[in-house]
């Protein structure tokens, strides 16, 4: 290894790694320095090349060969999750159960607060009440808890789930209203 700090045995070249075999490459004389996969199925067996063939080595080099074109898609797609099992968001197993949850205040409930309740006369008090904003309000503060709002009810996060898909439906209204009070 060489003597800076942090270099990954990864992208140690031959040298680095401390052996000295010849290229890899028909009738090379040169000393093998650079490594490539040996194939596809095992990428984790090398070959040794000279900086010419190892040039020649990449330029022709495909993993996708062979592969049919429904193989290469699955292929990506493994990929872009690094090789590892995925479920869907808000699915299975993994939803809120809210009657799980011990609820003294009555937040998961559906009631609304009788306490302290607002009440709303014009569209625009209605959609500060669905935002659970009050005055004075400005564009930002309204485009924050909009993202907010937007992120805990959207549909796709909540499984498909009808009340979410609804509430999501009552944003997007409230923020138009209030968007449209400001001129914008």
């Amino acid at each position: 290894m060489s003597g800076r700090k942090g270099k990954s045995r990864y992208w140690a070249s031959q040298a680095e790694a401390g052996t000295e075999n010849g290229c890899a490459w028909a009738g090379c004389e040169e000393k093998g320095l650079y490594r490539a996969p040996r194939s596809r199925e095992v990428l984790t067996e090398y070959s040794w090349f000279c900086l010419d063939h190892i040039r020649q080595y990449n330029a022709t080099w495909n993993y996708f060969s062979g592969m049919t074109d429904e193989q290469v898609e699955a292929d990506v797609r493994r990929d872009t999750v690094w090789q590892r099992p995925t479920w869907p968001l808000g699915g299975g197993n993994y939803r809120f159960d809210s009657s799980r949850v011990r609820d003294g205040f009555g937040f998961f409930d559906g009631a609304p607060p009788e306490v302290g309740a607002r009440r709303a006369g014009t569209p625009e008090e209605q959609a500060l009440i669905v935002f659970d904003l009050s005055p004075p309000i400005n564009a930002d503060t309204v485009k924050a808890r909009y993202k907010a709002l937007v992120k805990r009810h959207h549909p796709d996060a909540n499984g498909g789930d009808k009340a979410a898909e609804e509430k999501f439906k009552q944003i997007a209204d409230a923020y138009r209203t209030i968007m449209a009070s400001f001129g914008s």
